[in-house]
């Protein structure tokens, strides 16, 4: 279950207040937007933790004992006396919530999720799908296979069934990172080439990531070529994916690399 549906849930029988982080200067823990909301005894969600928390946490339930005096913005500079050495400034908003929020609170809680198209239902691409599900991604997983999709998905995963399956390709959000690790290289191959033409005549897809070796990504390189893609097209793929510096080639230590490198990319 998801932070949000914690919260509605929660809301239904009891009221909170809600901690946002509303602007911060310097080095702070958490980003503008993040929150928690705080329950007489539960807590949901973090704004960085660590003595800043305690303290939002310890004021968000002395308010919910004094019951509701309206939304207030606290200061709280990240040094010695807070005990964080963050040398930063917080500025926190405190407001009470209850049930009949959870609507507005669907729209403006709702995170800005990147779009994945990741192709490949093998042990990398079930494990991917376990990492990104607890990332701000939305993800499309696509197979030609039938039967190879997990059950437990995450909620922010949704699977595509497409045969041949690079047709998958011309639907997928426009913004999408694309993972290409199918179950064969002749099908990697032509979701690689289905990518590149839909990247030379609509220029949406920031990154097109091939699993496999240095020698995979000469050998795509050649045929890729022989089909006319220039080498200005061709540098737009990346081939290993992952971050590098990582030996271990367990899928889900993979699948770690791989999200970490999509998480360095720019969200536009």
């Amino acid at each position: 279950m998801g932070l949000c549906s914690q919260l509605f849930e929660q809301l239904q029988a009891q009221a909170a207040i809600l901690v946002t982080v509303h602007a911060t200067r310097g080095s702070a823990p958490r980003e503008p937007g993040a929150w928690m909301a705080v329950f007489p005894h539960e807590l949901v969600g973090t704004v960085g933790g660590g003595h800043l928390e305690w303290q939002a946490l310890s004021h968000a339930r002395d308010l919910l004992l004094q019951g509701d005096r309206g939304e207030e913005l606290v200061r709280y500079p990240l040094g010695p006396t807070l005990g964080q050495c963050c040398g930063g400034e917080v500025q926190l908003r405190f407001e009470p919530v209850t049930r009949t929020d959870i609507a507005t609170l669907r729209v403006r809680l709702q995170p800005v999720q990147t779009p994945v198209a990741l192709f490949g239902g093998g042990h990398v691409g079930h494990a991917l799908v376990q990492v990104m599900g607890q990332l701000p991604m939305a993800v499309t997983w696509i197979d030609s296979r039938g039967g190879v999709f997990a059950t437990d998905l995450p909620a922010n995963v949704r699977c595509e069934y497409s045969d041949p399956v690079q047709a998958a390709v011309a639907d997928i959000p426009s913004g999408s990172r694309v993972l290409v690790m199918s179950f064969s290289h002749a099908e990697d191959l032509e979701v690689v080439a289905t990518c590149l033409q839909r990247q030379r005549v609509r220029g949406d897809l920031p990154y097109i990531g091939l699993i496999g070796s240095k020698s995979k990504w000469a050998s795509f390189r050649t045929r890729l070529s022989a089909r006319g893609f220039g080498d200005g097209e061709l540098a737009h793929i990346t081939c290993p994916i992952g971050i590098t510096g990582i030996a271990d080639k367990r899928p889900e230590v993979i699948a770690v690399a791989v999200a970490a490198q999509l998480l360095l990319l720019p969200l536009h």
